[in-house]
């Protein structure tokens, strides 16, 4: 109550990129201080066998993890991880720095608690990750969400993904490839089959030339017709990939109560947040039952609640993912999250 009482109005009242800054150092800071670590497990860490979970072969502490985009750069998994997420995944990472889009590329929708961003694959790099992840603490599971540069045209993505594959291997307990950000020129062409298969395959000859292998999934967009699903359940039975993560944001403003001129005046950019809710659902329960439960998903988009949760891991969800919800609900999600699936 304090969050969303308190400080999320101040918090709402800077630049949703500004105060993602701010926070950044808020949370750097007040965990600096002696004990505060300690505090702050307290407040939030839910500990208890029964919410584990073996997926992929990695033996998570909880089923709720924290998406990508949240810690682009690998600066603050540390203090994340006690929050009580059961996982982190960081980037998107791509081989070298790069800007992102122009600025202001973040906005809020707070009628409709969504989030429109086009930050563009912002990140410090490749290198500079692979020195924040050196000494990463064992316990904390980590995601590497591997992309590609804006510059690189789809032809050569392939070279990108491989180059943050080889590099992160040693640093990540397993690896999300991203096809379906809408803020790269092109990047969703790479979710078309042949080049989707070309890529997964390529890595997967990566990975198996390894004395041990790390779990590779691929995170899709909302906006797939049903037949490009079923495309993807071919493509991971064939390429052996560990499984999905459903889903990104979306380019739809379907069903949206923010006023339609301010909408339009954002203009381009990927929503997330409740708005997605419903679709990123549709997504896993059409995955989970046309595959047969024969992969694992990862679900993701628009989990603000306990029984946003619960949906989720009922429609064949095996994790699930905050991003847009810890920002709006604060991170005692986590906690009621966990407290609810043990009931």
């Amino acid at each position: 109550m304090l969050y969303k009482n308190l400080l999320r109005p101040l918090f709402f009242l800077i630049d949703p990129e500004k105060v993602h800054h701010l926070v950044f150092q808020l949370i750097k800071f007040s965990q600096s201080i002696p004990g505060m670590k300690s505090i702050m497990r307290w407040m939030f860490v839910k500990k208890d066998s029964r919410l584990e979970r073996t997926v992929f072969g990695i033996k998570f502490p909880n089923p709720v993890g924290l998406a990508a985009g949240f810690d682009k750069d690998a600066k603050l998994y540390r203090e994340l991880s006690n929050f009580g997420f059961g996982f982190i995944e960081i980037g998107t990472i791509t081989p070298l720095a790069q800007d992102g889009n122009p600025k202001p590329r973040m906005f809020r929708l707070p009628i409709d608690a969504g989030l429109i961003n086009r930050m563009g694959f912002n990140n410090m790099g490749l290198d500079g990750a692979i020195e924040r992840l050196k000494n990463r603490p064992s316990n904390i599971i980590i995601g590497g969400n591997i992309g590609k540069n804006k510059v690189t045209p789809n032809e050569e993505a392939i070279s990108d993904y491989e180059k943050c594959f080889e590099g992160l291997f040693n640093y990540v307990d397993y690896f999300v490839v991203n096809v379906s950000s809408p803020n790269t020129p092109n990047l969703r062409a790479l979710q078309e089959k042949e080049p989707l298969k070309a890529l997964l395959n390529h890595l997967q000859i990566l990975n198996t030339s390894k004395p041990t292998q790390k779990p590779i999934l691929l995170k899709i967009a909302p906006d797939l017709t049903d037949e490009q699903l079923d495309d993807i359940i071919e493509i991971v039975n064939d390429t052996k990939i560990a499984g999905v993560i459903a889903t990104n944001t979306t380019i739809s403003r379907d069903g949206l109560q923010s006023d339609v001129a301010k909408v339009e005046s954002i203009g381009a950019g990927g929503l997330s947040g409740k708005p997605l809710t419903k679709r990123s659902t549709e997504v896993i329960r059409y995955l989970a039952e046309k595959s047969n439960h024969s992969f694992p998903i990862i679900g993701v988009g628009g989990i603000h609640s306990e029984s946003d949760a619960i949906e989720k891991l009922n429609a064949g969800a095996s994790l699930i993912q905050l991003y847009t919800g810890f920002i709006y609900e604060g991170p005692g999600l986590v906690k009621r999250i966990n407290n609810v699936l043990i009931g």
